[in-house]
Formats: structure tokens, C-alpha cells, sequence
């Protein structure tokens, strides 16, 4: 099942130039240090901040900053365009009456890049 992901988790996006940290409004009512996260969280400037510069050649800003340089890849400001939700989630933990985010789970970027969770947030300690 993976690490349930809370507030401050690193996210990290194949075309994006620097990590992300994921921000878990408390809305989901659920509390530890951090909010807990279901795959909701999805909203972008909301739940899901910029990674740095975008490299995508679908970002429309890229494909524009790319055709004004002859052609030569040109990396623009990331703005996240995630409709969809994080997919699978934890089926069996429901936090909110949505299944909790995990850290093995992914949500689509509408410019191609996928956005993964890097370091959930909270740790689980193994006592010797």
C-alpha cells in the first residue's frame, strides 16, 4: 500500500525543474502533525505548486518560447494543469470519503509530465 502522503510531501514532475512540495488544505478533517491527503488534492497553485521550469514541449508557453528560438528547446515557468485526480490512491483508507493519497500513486500533468511523490511527508519508524 505504501506510505500515506500529509502535507509537505516532495512531489517532483518528469519535465519539471525542481521538486515541489505537495500543500494539504484542512478541509480533508483528518490531522496528524499534517493534514493527511486524499487524491483530491490535486488542484493546481492550490494542493500542487510549481516545479521551477517546465520542459515540455506541450506547454503551450514552451512550444511558444521554443518557436521564437529556432527551434531550440526553451524551458518557460511551470504552472501545473492537473484535471485529473491522483490515481490509484489507498482503496482501503478513506480520508474525506475519497481513498488517501500514497506514495506510489501519480497524477497526470495536462502538458505530459507525471507528478509522483517523492518523500511522503511523515515516516514510518522501524523499533529494533
Amino acid at each position: 500500500m505504501g506510505n500515506i502522503v500529509c502535507g509537505g510531501a516532495m512531489l517532483q514532475c518528469t519535465f519539471g525543474a525542481a521538486p515541489s512540495s505537495l500543500m494539504v488544505l484542512p478541509a480533508n478533517m483528518v490531522m496528524t502533525a499534517m493534514p493527511i491527503a486524499n487524491i483530491m488534492d490535486n488542484k493546481p497553485m492550490v494542493n500542487i505548486l510549481p516545479f521551477g521550469m517546465c520542459n515540455s514541449p506541450s506547454n503551450p508557453m514552451v512550444a511558444a518560447a521554443t518557436a521564437a528560438a529556432f527551434g531550440v528547446l526553451t524551458p518557460m515557468p511551470c504552472i501545473p494543469v492537473t484535471a485529473a485526480p491522483w490515481a490509484p490512491g489507498a482503496p482501503t483508507v478513506l480520508v474525506a470519503n475519497m481513498p488517501a493519497l500514497n506514495n506510489s500513486s501519480k497524477c497526470m500533468c495536462n502538458w505530459g509530465g507525471v507528478i509522483s511523490v517523492q518523500q511522503p511527508g511523515q515516516m514510518t519508524i522501524q523499533v529494533p
